[in-house]
């Protein structure tokens, strides 16, 4: 089970101080059109996880590892490919990898493109239902094949002992080895920007 930051709670180094940790930090997005409420809660929310990082590095130790979803290749090209898709989180890594961490390949590139397809298949609002039911159980084996090579990527390059650190949409379905200790990083704009949402989804209704 993971532990949750972001309350008072923190874990002691004598608590934790063997086998193979993981951070797991809920990936954001926002888009250039984004509300500027949205962007602040947004910036916010990226500065608190970066505190909140550095202070699980002071803690239990520096960042052996580093995981991105939508990335399926590592090194240089890997961080190329994080700081097109989010700026925020390649300024953490970027930090991380500046300190001696390194950047794994997380997704396979067969498979990730697999899943956006039958995801965008499934957006565009089918009407047939023997269509949507290929379309749904073809993406849910996508999903799962997904996962599955994530946890088996982290898994064969997180070593003994090692610490690394994900980011990944809040709603993923990965399971962690069980050996492998998660912290969730989960800071109090986190929460800000779900009542937001969950405010913005439903105020239509109320008009």
């Amino acid at each position: 089970m993971a532990k949750k930051l972001g309350k008072i709670e923190k874990p002691s180094a004598e608590e934790f101080k063997k086998g193979r940790k993981l951070y797991f930090v809920p990936l954001l997005y926002c888009g250039k059109e984004a509300p500027t409420e949205y962007q602040e809660k947004f910036n916010k929310y990226w500065g608190q996880v970066e505190n909140q990082v550095s202070e699980l590095k002071l803690k239990l130790g520096k960042v052996n590892k580093i995981y991105h979803e939508l990335v399926p290749v590592g090194g240089e090209d890997g961080i190329k490919v994080i700081k097109e898709l989010n700026n925020k989180s390649y300024q953490i890594i970027k930090d991380g990898l500046d300190k001696g961490a390194q950047l794994e390949a997380t997704e396979d590139s067969n498979l990730l493109t697999e899943f956006m397809d039958w995801s965008k298949c499934l957006v565009v609002g089918l009407q047939n239902r023997k269509v949507f039911t290929t379309v749904y159980e073809s993406y849910t084996e996508a999903s799962k094949n997904r996962n599955e090579h994530i946890a088996r990527q982290i898994d064969e390059t997180l070593k003994a002992d090692e610490i690394g650190v994900l980011f990944m949409g809040e709603g993923h379905q990965v399971q962690f080895p069980s050996d492998i200790q998660v912290f969730y990083v989960a800071p109090p704009a986190l929460d800000e920007i779900k009542r937001w949402l969950r405010d913005r989804e439903t105020k239509p209704q109320a008009d």
